[in-house]
């Protein structure tokens, strides 16, 4: 059996930003689109993360701190901008942003969501598999990084209880 080399790779290797209008069909009658829409672009966001980090196969394992900031309305414009925090031996933490737009004013985007996925990598037999280390470019990716390893471990241990 020869040895496994895991490389490193950066934060910006695999951030992604998906962007999509919100129609009738993904709201309510008030016209409030519906949480589980944009939980669901998040997800999809945190899924191309690590797909792209691992180049496996990635499940949800865990989402966490979900927070509903502003409200979202058919017409907006959604963008999920989603960034590495924290890498395991087979799992990642993907910090998801959701940024709402008003097409129809001049405002800037203001924050609608946020919240942590975690995704474990899998192999062809839906064994969880090793993914690359976290390479940091900046402070802010390393305290990053520090903060999710606290979350990790804090699930760890509640995991055992």
């Amino acid at each position: 059996m020869g040895v496994i080399i895991i490389e490193k790779k950066t934060v910006k290797e695999s951030e992604v930003s998906l962007g999509s209008l919100m129609l009738p069909e993904q709201a309510n009658i008030l016209g409030n689109v519906h949480g589980g829409e944009v939980m669901k672009m998040m997800d999809n966001t945190a899924g191309i993360v690590a797909r792209r980090h691992s180049r496996s196969i990635v499940v949800t394992a865990r989402v966490d701190e979900l927070e509903f900031h502003e409200p979202i309305y058919i017409g907006n414009l959604v963008t999920c901008c989603g960034r590495l925090t924290f890498v395991g031996k087979s799992s990642m933490e993907i910090k998801v942003i959701v940024k709402v737009e008003d097409l129809t004013k001049e405002d800037e985007p203001k924050v609608a969501l946020t919240a942590f996925f975690t995704m474990v990598a899998l192999d062809d037999n839906g064994v969880p598999t090793q993914v690359p280390k976290l390479e940091f470019a900046t402070e802010a990716e390393r305290k990053a990084f520090l903060e999710g390893e606290e979350r990790y471990n804090l699930y760890k241990r509640k995991r055992k209880m």
